[in-house]
């Protein structure tokens, strides 16, 4: 098995990097502090073709695959998990939702438009009351001629307010019904569309996160995905996709912390030397490498089956948990390792961990990652 980065890869890499040193870390902390969202420099990102990663060419897109994706997350996620999650949210789940799921009409009508940047996707399963538990949906379109008409709320939906299309996910039968929620495409400015943002978030402040509202909002049944009562089901396939998304970012996140705790232990002297001299020190470091390089190898695992088009739920839920909780420990770490200059913002170890937690959380907690492994394993 071959481990090197391809050429696409190492060229991507290299692009990111100074693109985020660039444009990115000289703002990050006014973004963080601020929660600005940067829709100038995401549509940046969309003429370097960082949103649109995996969309053929045809669609215009790079036509990359997920080594390219996963890599370009990655280095993402070393300068700041805020602006990774957004290129994950819109590659992964709005886009890869038309992409996977759509007729041709719609590639063609949205995908250019999202792969160059030009408009910025947001996709909307969760609720209020519904997060694991999304079957139990409230939010519900009735079908009114060649039209339907939604009511309800969406939540903790990445570029709710920014976005100028959403992917939605609709009760359109019963309760509890897994062939009773349908997928919709609906575009900033409908009449009875519209969005509040969230403030006051612990990590990630740099992505946008609102929550949706559909007052009698009437969709014409060409912007349903699929067939009616499929959308669950599209879902489930697009989040798996989505885990090594999340996975991707976490690495990158893990690895920014851990590069920051291997600058400070160089420089910083107790005792009259260096305290990556310290054993207490060093073996923090020697646990933070090890369990990254781990953390990868399940990300460019679940990478390759996905690429071979192979069945990748199992492998996206062992990549998501692990490189998460991965990403977690190496941001806790860090702070511990800078001591009380990682309790502050002048260092970097905070954001780390503040961004870090998301991870954690979004695409599927780590708890349902278990049930999802659990059920593979068991079957």
């Amino acid at each position: 098995m071959n481990f090197e980065l391809n050429e696409n890869q190492t060229m991507i890499s290299q692009m990111v990097r100074d693109f985020s040193e660039k444009e990115i870390r000289p703002n990050l902390n006014k973004w963080d502090s601020e929660e600005i969202f940067p829709v100038e420099t995401m549509k940046k990102m969309g003429e370097l073709g960082l949103l649109g990663i995996f969309v053929p060419e045809e669609y215009g897109g790079a036509g990359f695959g997920y080594f390219e994706y996963a890599t370009a997350l990655m280095e993402l996620g070393k300068v700041c998990g805020g602006i990774g999650l957004s290129v994950a949210a819109h590659n992964s789940l709005c886009t890869g939702h038309i992409l996977y799921h759509g007729n041709e009409e719609q590639k063609k009508k949205y995908l250019p438009k999202l792969a160059s940047g030009e408009w910025i996707g947001a996709w909307g399963l969760t609720e209020a009351n519904t997060g694991s538990d999304a079957m139990r949906m409230k939010t519900t379109a009735v079908q009114d001629g060649d039209d339907w008409i939604i009511n309800g709320t969406k939540n903790w939906i990445t570029h709710g307010l920014s976005g100028d299309v959403a992917v939605v996910l609709i009760r359109t039968g019963e309760l509890l019904d897994s062939n009773g929620i349908t997928t919709f495409i609906i575009e900033k400015g409908t009449p009875g569309f519209s969005a509040v943002k969230i403030k006051d978030k612990l990590g990630v402040r740099a992505s946008e996160t609102a929550e949706l509202i559909f007052d009698n909002v009437r969709v014409p049944k060409e912007n349903v995905i699929g067939n009616v009562g499929e959308g669950f089901k599209q879902a489930m396939k697009v989040l798996d996709g989505g885990r090594i998304s999340i996975a991707s970012l976490s690495c990158g996140v893990a690895r920014g912390a851990y590069e920051a705790s291997v600058q400070y232990a160089k420089e910083r002297e107790q005792f009259g030397k260096p305290i990556g001299k310290f054993q207490a020190i060093a073996f923090k470091l020697a646990d933070m490498a090890t369990e990254i390089e781990a953390a990868e190898l399940l990300t460019f695992q679940a990478a390759y089956l996905k690429n071979s088009k192979k069945p990748v739920t199992k492998a996206g839920a062992y990549a998501k948990y692990y490189a998460s909780e991965v990403s977690v420990k190496c941001g806790n770490e860090a702070v511990q390792i800078m001591g009380g200059y990682g309790y502050t913002k002048e260092y970097p170890a905070e954001k780390f961990l503040r961004d870090s937690k998301l991870m954690t959380i979004g695409e599927g907690t780590s708890e349902i990652q278990k049930i999802v492994i659990s059920r593979e394993i068991l079957k």
